[in-house]
C-alpha cells in the first residue's frame, strides 16, 4: 500500500500502468531513458530505498542514504542525471553470507547512489516484465510470497493428484547467469532502448572489489538482480508451460477435464510448474512422466540457458513415499479415506537452525534481562509462526522444539524471570497467545509460547491482484488487508532505549487495533514507516497510557513537531494532504502546545 501512495507522490501511477498495459499488448519500448532519468522517477526512487533498512549499509565508498539525505532534491536529480550520461558504476562491496548447509554465499552491495539508480530501473522494468512473468512464478514480485507457492503446490497434490515431484537444483545460479543472452531475453521482452541495455549490461559487469570484473552472473544483493533472474528464468516458465499446460489445441474444449484427456492422446508431458526464484518443482501424475521432464529441464537449461544442475540435489521424488523439501517446508503424500493429500511440516535442518536461534535469544535475556530482549525473543517468536503456520503439521513440530528446549529455557532463564501462567498479561500477548500454557514473565513482559502455533490455511494467489492495473489496484484495496501480525513482529524488534514496557506494549496494541493504519491520513503503514506520537506531550502531563498514544506516518509525526512554517507548507503540498487531514494535523500540533 506504500509504494501505490508514493506512486500517486511523485504522479508514476499512470506512467508504471501505461507501460504494463503496453507491454500485455507486446509493443516494444524505444524511449525507456527518458522516463528513467526523470525527476519524478529518480525522487520515486530515492523515497523507496530511503524506506529500506539496507540504505544504512555502504559499499565501497563507505556512503550510506545519510550521505545523500544531505543533498536538495534538485542536486540529486542533477547528480544521478549527469552520472547516466555516461555511466559507470562504482566497484561492488564483496560480503560473504553463511547458508545453512554451512557453505557462504556471496553478496554484492553496490554504492548507495547506484543503489539509487538502479531502483530507477527496477521501477520502469517492473511493469514491463510483470506483463510477460508466468502466474505461477512467486518469487521476489509484487504482492506474491512463498505462501503463495506452498498453497500452490498443496493444490496440486490434493484437487490434481499429482504425486511425483521433479525436483532441479541448478547450480550456482545468479553467479552463472550469462550476460549476453539475459541481454537479448531483455530485448525479446520489448525492451529495446539501446541506452538503457548498455546500461544494465555495464551494471553486470560492474567490478567486484577484489575479484575484478565478472563474465557472468547477477550480483547477489543488488536491486537488480531478483528482477533480472526472473527474466532469464521466464523463457525456461515458458518452454515448461507450452509443453502441457498451455499447449495450444485445434479446438476449444468446455472443461479443463475434457482439455487435459484430449493432450493425454498426444505424447505431451503432463506437468505443472511452481517456481520460487531459481528454486521449482514440477509436479507430475507419475514416475513415467516425471523421468521426461528431469531429462528435459537438464537439457534445456544446459543447452539454452547456459546452465548447470546440482546432480546430488537434483531427483525425483515419489511424495506417497518420500517427502520433498521446498522453502524450508517438508511436503508429502499421505493418505486419508480414499484419496492422498498434502502433509506439510518443517525441514529438520530448519528446525535445528531455528533451535540454536532460539538458545541465542535465551543467552541473551540470560546476560541481559531486560524488556527490549524479552521483546526481541516475541519477535523471533512471532516470525516463525507466522511463516511455518501454513504447514499441515506445524503445531507437532514446533511442540517438539518447545519440548527440545524447555531444560534449556527453565534453567536459564528462572533466576531472571517468574515462571508461571500468565497473570495479566499485555493485550499483545493476549492477541496472539492463549494464558494456558506457562511462560517467563522477563523484566513486566511474557515470553511468547514456541509450541503455541496452529495451522492457518495457506491461500492461492489471484493473478488479478496486481498493482499495474487500474482493476487490479481496485482488488488490492479491497482484498488486502495489511500482514499485521508481520509488521507486529519487527515492531517489537525494533530498539527504543529509555522508554517504559507500557510505551512499548501500547504502541504494538494501537498498531493492532488501527490495523496498520496512520491515524490522521488512513494510510496503511509498513512498520518501518510507523511512529509512536503522544497526544498529550509528556512534558504537559502525558503518560504512555494506551488512550495518549496515536500511530502515525513518521512524515506525519515530524511535521507535527515541526516549527519552520515554510517546511511545513511544503510537505503539506508533497503528501497531497487535503483538508480533512490537515484539520487534524492542526488539532494535533494545538493540544501539542504548538502553533497552526
Amino acid at each position: 500500500m506504500s509504494t501505490l501512495r508514493y506512486w500517486d507522490y511523485y504522479n508514476m501511477t499512470e506512467t508504471f500502468t501505461d507501460l504494463h498495459e503496453r507491454a500485455r499488448h507486446k509493443e516494444s519500448f524505444h524511449n525507456l531513458y527518458d522516463i528513467i532519468t526523470s525527476r519524478e522517477n529518480i525522487l520515486l526512487a530515492f523515497r523507496t530505498i530511503k524506506s529500506n533498512r539496507g540504505s544504512k549499509t555502504p559499499g565501497t565508498d563507505r556512503k550510506t542514504i545519510h550521505d545523500i539525505k544531505q543533498l536538495s532534491e534538485n542536486e540529486l536529480v542533477e547528480i544521478v542525471q549527469t552520472k547516466l550520461k555516461n555511466y559507470r558504476p562504482k566497484k561492488v562491496r564483496r560480503k560473504w553470507i553463511e547458508k545453512e548447509n554451512g557453505k557462504f554465499r556471496p553478496l554484492g552491495i553496490p554504492c548507495i547512489l547506484d543503489r539509487i539508480i538502479q531502483q530507477c530501473f527496477k521501477q520502469v522494468l517492473e511493469p514491463i516484465a510483470e506483463a510477460h512473468l508466468y502466474k505461477h512464478s512467486y518469487g521476489f514480485r509484487p504482492l506474491r510470497s512463498t505462501h503463495h507457492a506452498m498453497a500452490r503446490v498443496q493444490f496440486l497434490i490434493n484437487k490434481s493428484q499429482l504425486h511425483y515431484v521433479v525436483d532441479v537444483d541448478i547450480k550456482g545460479f545468479f553467479d552463472n547467469v550469462n550476460h549476453t543472452l539475459l541481454i537479448k531475453q531483455l530485448w525479446n521482452l520489448g525492451i529495446r532502448d539501446r541506452k538503457v541495455l548498455a546500461c544494465i549490461s555495464r551494471m553486470l559487469k560492474a567490478e567486484i572489489d577484489g575479484e575484478g570484473v565478472p563474465s557472468k552472473g547477477v550480483p547477489q544483493g543488488g536491486i537488480l538482480s531478483h528482477i533480472l533472474s526472473n527474466i532469464v528464468l521466464n523463457d525456461f516458465d515458458q518452454w515448461v508451460t507450452g509443453q502441457w499446460e498451455f499447449f495450444p489445441l485445434k479446438k476449444p474444449y468446455k472443461t479443463k477435464e475434457g482439455e487435459r484427456y484430449a493432450k493425454k492422446r498426444t505424447r505431451l508431458k503432463e506437468g505443472y510448474l511452481v517456481r520460487y526464484a531459481d528454486d521449482f518443482k514440477i509436479l507430475c501424475r507419475d514416475a513415467k512422466t516425471a523421468q521426461k521432464w528431469f531429462h528435459a529441464i537438464t537439457r534445456y537449461l544446459k543447452e539454452r540457458l547456459k546452465l548447470d544442475i546440482s546432480p546430488e540435489k537434483s531427483q525425483i521424488v515419489n511424495l506417497r513415499k518420500r517427502e520433498s523439501q521446498f522453502l524450508g517446508f517438508t511436503i508429502r503424500a499421505e493418505r486419508k479415506r480414499n484419496k492422498r493429500v498434502a502433509y506439510t511440516g518443517i525441514n529438520q535442518k530448519k528446525l535445528r537452525k531455528l533451535k540454536e536461534q532460539a538458545k541465542k535469544h535465551i543467552k541473551r535475556i540470560k546476560d541481559s534481562s531486560t524488556s527490549q530482549n524479552a521483546l526481541r525473543f516475541n519477535s523471533f517468536v512471532l516470525g516463525i509462526h507466522n511463516y511455518f503456520n501454513r504447514a499441515t503439521h506445524v503445531n507437532p513440530a514446533f511442540s517438539r522444539l518447545a519440548y527440545d528446549l524447555k531444560a534449556f529455557l527453565y534453567n536459564r532463564l528462572r533466576p531472571v524471570g517468574r515462571y508461571g501462567h500468565p497473570i495479566n498479561p499485555y493485550s499483545t500477548y493476549k492477541k496472539f497467545y492463549s494464558s494456558g500454557l506457562k511462560t517467563f514473565r522477563i523484566a513486566n513482559v511474557h515470553l511468547f509460547p514456541i509450541g503455541n502455533v496452529k495451522t492457518v490455511n495457506a491461500m492461492n494467489f489471484s493473478p488479478r491482484l496486481t498493482p499495474f492495473t487500474e482493476e487490479g489496484r481496485k482488488e488490492l484495496y479491497k482484498r488486502l488487508k495489511p500482514y499485521i501480525e508481520t509488521e507486529i513482529s519487527i515492531l517489537m524488534n525494533s530498539t527504543l532505549p529509555d522508554r517504559t514496557v507500557e510505551y512499548l506494549d501500547n504502541r504494538i496494541s494501537r498498531f493492532s487495533m488501527k490495523m496498520g493504519k496512520c491515524e490522521i491520513t488512513g494510510w496503511e503503514l509498513s512498520a518501518n514507516e510507523v511512529h509512536c506520537h503522544h497526544y498529550i506531550p509528556k512534558h504537559l502531563g502525558g503518560t504512555d497510557q494506551f488512550n495518549n498514544l496515536r500511530i502515525l506516518h513518521k512524515d506525519i509525526h515530524r511535521l507535527i513537531h515541526s516549527k519552520d512554517m515554510n517546511e511545513i507548507v511544503s510537505e503539506i503540498q508533497k503528501l497531497y494532504l487535503n483538508s480533512a487531514m490537515i484539520k487534524k494535523l492542526n488539532q494535533y500540533r494545538i493540544t501539542g502546545g504548538l502553533k497552526r
